[in-house]
């Protein structure tokens, strides 16, 4: 039986035939073939020798030529036979994987300590062809040369790059041989090409180029580099086109980004830096500045003040969107823009609040046709972030409450749900203390109402009725702006109505006391012309000069000044309301634009309008630099109390305590901006009026003086 199967075994080896296929044989160099292992079995060793006609056929390129499937059946039988050790050590010297495909599979993979057969081939290849420093150099060398010419924008062979770089990850001689020498090139082309196009390039096309490089070396990683060079190359990329050059970008584009709204290169900036170590701390710092730098300029401009609140709240805005669409609405961005707003707004004291404070008046007084009730609220909602940055909160409380009583008492509110609205939107900002006195305003309103309901009642009953219709407000004195009271001269009616409405609200509240406020007054005259009759609304000045000409058609500047009482500059203000205004109901004898002491005036009676009620530009409404400078001097005033109260009050809590300590607290306590030299002065001052003492052996320590 054993001789049939050899003998079967041995003709199917003999049937060697040759390949189907024909090509050009490769010579491989075969050491020491002729060392076979002793074989005692013929059939053995006749599949030996066949093997070994076979590769030496290969050997010497003749024109014998095997079927791959024949040599891989020679050596199976081969391994059968116990002589794959010796086969094995032979291999080393050739280089044909699928002909010993078995010997790897079983052999090979039974025995841990040794490479396979593809290892190998490979190690023989890298230590006789790769590590050659010829071949390596050159095979480097041609790489290189490839890559750069396709970052100059050649076209290259990419599949060729593939293979070779793939060759040699494959040998694990990649980051040796290339990858270092490639992020040396890289970075040597990089730091080159940052330094050249810094100085010819603009920043918004300097920042797309740097994008644009960053996709191809993100692309070649993609195609034919081995992906653990992807990290180092990217981070080269991004040092010698950003790291190195973040500075120069800001200085040289951020504002010119900024100023122009650059939407699309103020994302890509944001996106670059990101990306660098340290970069968006730089980008962030710059953006503080310029905030600052802009906003300055704004505020710090007497020329700009008309514009000041709309330009700020154009460029607050602005910068939102700037977060918002191209800052990825990172919070350290929006704080940092607060605290710009908060540094630059405050720069120069006090003038930022009243002008924010007259603009919310040029918004709430009726008139104002630009915005409806929804625009109207987004319009207060964007004030009120203005208003959170100013320190001087007090000053602004204060030209905003003089403000509120024009609107009030003139009945020029647009909106009284807008003013409740922003009133409520400053309680819930600053308290209820800050808008306690705003709120009794509101309510003297309408508690005057009321009292006029009952004063008419009141008229109706008496014997002697009066031609004039008298409307009064009753002011609670601590709720309203400090008014500097004015004597004037009042037609005897309207002195006799005044009386008894004086009686009449006495009788109701005994022990008040009521003082009249001229300035504050305005009337409805009717009024005859050669066109018809009209009604002039009018303030209570106006109205007094105007009640003189229906006794005289002319009259001189002295003379209605003795006749009214009027001061001389609320006089002056007054005539050219009505003389050299739109609406001339007096004409002014010589014409121009001022008036001097010795113009004389003249009812107008060919006076035409297209309306029947006119409204007569109210002067003595404006405010003057003299009420501006006032009102701020009361708010110093204030602080002074709100000064010396705090002082006071910590000393009878402390008793004893240090200047610096002293300080500290005041601080603390006080809600406006204040300098130690001010303070020191108030604290003084109550030294001097025995309020508290220093102590006799320490200058610096205060007793409290009970």
């Amino acid at each position: 039986m054993a001789e049939d199967i050899q003998h079967n075994q041995k003709s199917n080896l003999n049937g060697l035939t040759k390949p189907a296929k024909s090509g050009a044989s490769k010579k491989l160099v075969i050491k020491n073939f002729k060392d076979r292992p002793k074989l005692t079995d013929s059939y053995t060793e006749d599949t030996w020798m066949k093997l070994r006609d076979a590769v030496s056929a290969i050997q010497n390129s003749t024109s014998i030529k095997y079927n791959l499937e024949e040599l891989y059946q020679a050596v199976e039988n081969l391994c059968s036979y116990k002589v794959s050790p010796v086969l094995y050590k032979q291999l080393r010297q050739i280089m044909i994987r699928s002909i010993f495909l078995f010997l790897d599979r079983t052999y090979v993979l039974q025995n841990s300590l040794l490479p396979s057969i593809w290892d190998t081939g490979l190690e023989l290849f890298r230590t006789h062809i790769i590590s050659d420093g010829g071949v390596q150099s050159r095979t480097v060398e041609a790489i290189l040369e490839q890559i750069e010419q396709e970052r100059n924008g050649e076209t290259v062979e990419r599949s060729l790059l593939r293979s070779l770089l793939g060759m040699l990850s494959d040998l694990q001689v990649y980051k040796d041989s290339f990858e270092q020498r490639f992020l040396s090139e890289t970075n040597r082309l990089y730091a080159a090409e940052g330094q050249r196009l810094m100085q010819e390039r603009d920043v918004p096309e300097y920042l797309h180029h740097v994008a644009r490089r960053l996709e191809e070396e993100n692309d070649r990683v993609i195609s034919y580099l081995d992906l653990s060079t992807q990290k180092p190359l990217i981070a080269t990329v991004e040092k010698q086109l950003l790291g190195e050059h973040m500075n120069a970008i800001l200085q040289k584009g951020l504002r010119i980004l900024l100023d122009e709204n650059r939407v699309c290169e103020l994302t890509l900036l944001y996106e670059l830096f990101s990306k660098v170590k340290g970069g968006l701390t730089v980008l962030l710092q710059a953006w503080r500045e310029y905030i600052k730098s802009f906003g300055g300029e704004i505020v710090s401009s007497p020329e700009r003040d008309k514009e000041m609140v709309q330009e700020l709240l154009d460029f607050k805005d602005k910068m939102d969107h700037v977060t918002q669409r191209c800052f990825q609405r990172n919070e350290s961005f929006i704080n940092a823009m607060k605290e710009a707003f908060e540094s630059f707004i405050n720069k120069r004291p006090n003038k930022p609040a009243e002008l924010i404070a007259k603009y919310v008046d040029s918004k709430l007084r009726a008139g104002n046709k630009e915005a409806t009730e929804e625009e109207l609220e987004r319009i207060l909602d964007k004030i009120m972030i203005i208003f959170r940055f100013i320190h001087g909160k007090d000053v602004f409380e204060a030209f905003y409450k003089k403000d509120l009583a024009k609107r009030l008492l003139v009945g020029k509110s647009a909106s009284v749900d807008a003013e409740k609205s922003m009133l409520s939107k400053l309680k819930h900002e600053c308290g209820a203390a800050f808008t306690s006195k705003l709120e009794g305003m509101f309510k003297d309103m309408e508690l005057s109402k009321d009292i006029m309901i009952q004063f008419k009642q009141y008229m109706q009953n008496q014997s002697d009725p009066s031609n004039i219709e008298l409307t009064v407000n009753i002011l609670t004195m601590g709720h309203w702006p400090s008014y500097i009271p004015m004597d004037v001269h009042l037609p005897a009616e309207m002195v006799k109505l005044q009386e008894v409405f004086k009686l009449f609200y006495l009788g109701k509240h005994s022990g008040r006391k009521l003082q009249w406020q001229p300035t504050l007054g305005h009337s409805v005259l009717k009024t005859e012309f050669k066109e018809g009759k009209k009604e002039l609304q009018v303030s209570l000045f106006q109205t007094l000069v105007l009640l003189m000409f229906n006794e005289t058609d002319e009259c001189s500047v002295e003379e209605i000044r003795a006749a009214t009482g009027i001061e001389d500059g609320e006089l002056k203000r007054t005539l050219q309301s009505l003389a050299c205004g739109k609406a001339r109901v007096l004409n002014k004898t010589p014409r121009g634009k001022d008036v001097e002491d010795g113009d004389r005036f003249h009812f107008n009676s060919d006076f035409r309008h297209k309306l029947f009620r006119i409204k007569i530009n109210q002067i003595q409404m404006k405010e003057t630099v003299e009420e501006q400078v006032s009102t701020t001097e009361r708010v110093f005033q204030d602080r002074q109390y709100q000064i010396d109260a705090a002082v006071v009050r910590i000393m009878k809590m402390r008793k004893t305590l240090s200047h610096n300590l002293l300080v500290s607290e005041l601080y603390n306590q006080l809600k406006f901006p204040v300098k130690p030299a001010d303070l020191k002065k108030r604290i003084e001052s109550l030294i001097d009026r025995d309020y508290m003492e220093r102590d006799k052996e320490n200058p610096n320590q205060y007793h409290y003086v009970a």
